[in-house]
């Protein structure tokens, strides 16, 4: 079942981990990368395609309110994107990393949505809701996506790399 189905969840965001097609990583891969993690971290509805390579999983972190979608795109929608991207960044580099991310852009053929959600029953009250917005797990799996495919991780919403 999708997060998007739990109704204690809401979603806060949506984060790309962009890479070469080619440095698809299993699904056992990936599920050994996030639960090397934290032992906080639940995994469930996992799917691979029939060669066993990652198709999706959702990450639950109670302890932080929080839970994360992760699929697996390719094709020409992600490619149209990545030119949209760099388009939107070129003028946003601010430093020389930025600069080699962005050069690198072009090659990525496939990308991973990493959708955060937070669950909203946790809270007391709806005010209680912002305060208890934990981005940690968001944060840890992002960067452990990014090396397992020597990727580059994308906040679309901010327009920035991370």
């Amino acid at each position: 079942m999708s997060t998007f189905e739990r109704g204690n969840y809401r979603w806060r965001e949506t984060y790309f981990v962009l890479f070469e097609q080619s440095r698809r990583p299993s699904l056992d891969t990936v599920q050994q990368t996030l639960q090397r993690l934290s032992d906080r971290f639940l995994l469930s509805n996992a799917e691979a395609d029939e060669a066993g390579k990652f198709e999706s999983l959702t990450l639950l972190a109670p302890e932080d309110c929080a839970a994360l979608d992760i699929a697996y795109l390719e094709g020409p929608e992600v490619a149209e994107q990545v030119e949209q991207l760099v388009e939107e960044l070129r003028h946003a580099v601010e430093s020389p990393d930025d600069e080699k991310k962005l050069a690198r852009l072009p090659q990525c053929t496939a990308r991973f949505d990493v959708m955060h959600f937070q669950d909203v029953e946790a809270a007391a009250d709806e005010d209680e809701i912002d305060e208890m917005f934990d981005p940690s797990a968001l944060i840890v799996v992002l960067e452990a996506l990014c090396n397992l495919t020597g990727g580059i991780g994308v906040d679309p919403q901010a327009g920035s790399l991370l």
